[in-house]
């Protein structure tokens, strides 16, 4: 799971909105042109640079020895706060130099101005939080990897992740430059994760930011630091099985629940608010990863609250399907719950194409991906209850209304099937062309084609198959018959899937994978 790049920007400029929407009829552009007026500067090389931090330094020192002086009468260090305000500014300029980085860090000057998030002053603080992003952005580093990397390393070094997190729970959100900077400060984590992607576990670990987002996203209120809390959220778990446990711990599932619960039976207002409901969305689907929050999940009723928002047909229908298809699988107690609070109903409507319908949904695509989503779920079903009368039931939907299901699920197999054949031809023919390609590249390009969706239809297949049920089978056969294929077509799909499974959860379940498995071959 990814969160989109074209995510993050359609956030920021919904901030820059809103920002330049209270300007009051304050005439922007004369605004804009004074202050490039006031930024005007020579072209930043080594000499400029030694320049700015040496006027930056002798300003901080002004200020500190002020602030000494008169610690009691803020009149007396106002102007000297007001320099190093607009030193910080102009050190802005060196964004557009990353080239420059490793001579800005070797001046030593990034811990004087990552300390400034302490500073007293909370304008100052705000200013070194600007600075920070401007200098981290995506479009100021553009293809300066390593200038990146030096800085970003010595900004990490100096406990900048502490300050920025500590700074975050003085700013006031109803103050709007304040408001400003506690989205800029999730911008500057997001950037320095970009560049350095162990700061994603690393902020966790030494901050307590995992807490300040689960407590901004539960605020019931919509606004663009909600969207991008959540955003960031999703993010920090995306690719780290620790900070999933880590919030799991604190309460997470629960909390992320009680986010997308608001949402069960009413769709968002906003295309930024519907981001953030997938952002939410995404971030319970990866906290579904680690089996002790399946079993949180579980106990916190997260299986009937995906099926009471799948029931209400809104707009994070799809989502719920995907959620329920995490927490299922390789997790019978999910499974059993599904079948206990009568998801199968709602699960095979579904499966039968009956989802609702709304502009966002008619795309040829968002239906592909529902579909192998509900085929993944059925499978995660079949995997996880394997006897009694919840199996049964689960058996008997593919029985009513004259096999119905079966004649979907072998709708699917042959369209499937035929995807992949055509891009096995295609992959052949560029082989041909002596463009070479080696196995594990084919069997990946085939999978992003289709087969690992037909392979999970060849699995339920085989459970079915398994149950030795004379109608179902008699029907797969006339089915497979109609459509010229045998049943051998079904075991070569599930031989090639067999010789495929990795041992990413271990060998003993690769081993127990495989076996499942080779029992359907031996039945079919």
């Amino acid at each position: 799971m990814e969160v989109s790049n074209a995510r993050n920007q359609s956030s920021k400029r919904k901030f820059d909105d809103t920002v330049s929407s209270s300007s009051n009829g304050v005439d922007l552009s004369l605004l804009e042109a004074i202050e490039k007026s006031q930024n005007t500067i020579e072209a930043v090389d080594t000499r400029t640079l030694k320049k700015l931090v040496l006027s930056f330094e002798r300003r901080l020192k002004e200020n500190i020895e002020a602030r000494l002086k008169y610690p009691s009468q803020p009149d007396r260090f106002a102007d000297s706060e007001l320099e190093l305000h607009e030193e910080l500014h102009k050190l802005k300029v060196l964004a557009g130099a990353p080239e420059l980085y490793p001579d800005l860090v070797s001046l030593n000057v990034v811990p004087s101005i990552v300390d400034l998030l302490n500073h007293d002053n909370t304008d100052i603080a705000i200013d070194v939080v600007q600075l920070l992003q401007d200098l981290t952005d995506e479009d100021a580093l553009d293809e300066n990897d390593e200038p990146a990397r030096v800085l970003v390393d010595a900004i990490v070094d100096n406990s900048a992740l502490e300050l920025l997190v500590q700074n975050l729970h003085r700013l006031s959100e109803s103050d709007p430059d304040e408001n400003a900077a506690i989205y800029n400060t999730l911008a500057t984590i997001e950037n320095l994760i970009e560049v350095k992607p162990a700061v994603a576990e690393l902020v966790c670990e030494k901050t307590k930011l995992l807490k300040w987002l689960l407590g901004k996203i539960k605020v019931r209120e919509f606004d663009g630091n909600k969207q991008y809390a959540s955003e960031i959220l999703a993010i920090l778990l995306q690719s780290s099985s620790v900070n999933q446990k880590k919030l799991g711990q604190m309460n997470g599932v629960d909390v992320v629940l009680q986010a997308v619960a608001m949402y069960k039976s009413k769709d968002p207002k906003s295309s930024d608010e519907e981001e953030m409901v997938e952002n939410l969305f995404d971030c319970l689907c990866c906290l579904l990863m680690p089996l002790e929050n399946k079993e949180r999940f579980v106990k916190a009723e997260g299986v009937e609250l995906m099926i009471i928002i799948m029931k209400q047909k809104k707009l994070a229908y799809a989502s719920a399907i995907r959620a329920i298809d995490f927490a299922m699988t390789n997790y019978p107690p999910a499974c059993e719950r599904f079948v206990d609070v009568l998801g199968l109903k709602t699960a095979f409507a579904a499966f039968m194409g009956k989802i609702p319908i709304s502009k966002k949904n008619k795309k040829e695509r968002y239906q592909e991906e529902l579909e192998e989503r509900i085929v993944s779920l059925v499978a995660s079903l079949f995997g996880g209850i394997l006897r009694g009368s919840r199996r049964e039931r689960l058996l008997s939907k593919f029985v009513e209304n004259e096999c119905e299901k079966i004649d979907r699920l072998m709708e699917l197999y042959i369209r499937y099937s035929d995807r992949v054949k055509a891009e096995t031809e295609r992959l052949d023919q560029i082989e041909f062309d002596d463009l070479e390609m080696d196995e594990d590249e084919k069997y990946n390009r085939k999978l992003e084609s289709g087969l690992y969706t037909l392979q999970l239809v060849a699995v339920i297949l085989g459970h079915i198959w398994c149950s030795e049920h004379p109608q179902m089978r008699g029907r797969i056969e006339l089915l497979l018959k109609q459509n010229k294929l045998s049943k051998n077509h079904v075991k070569d799909i599930l031989q090639e899937y067999h010789d495929n499974i990795g041992d990413l959860d271990g060998p003993e379940e690769k081993e127990r994978a495989q076996a499942k498995i080779q029992k359907f071959l031996t039945a079919l």
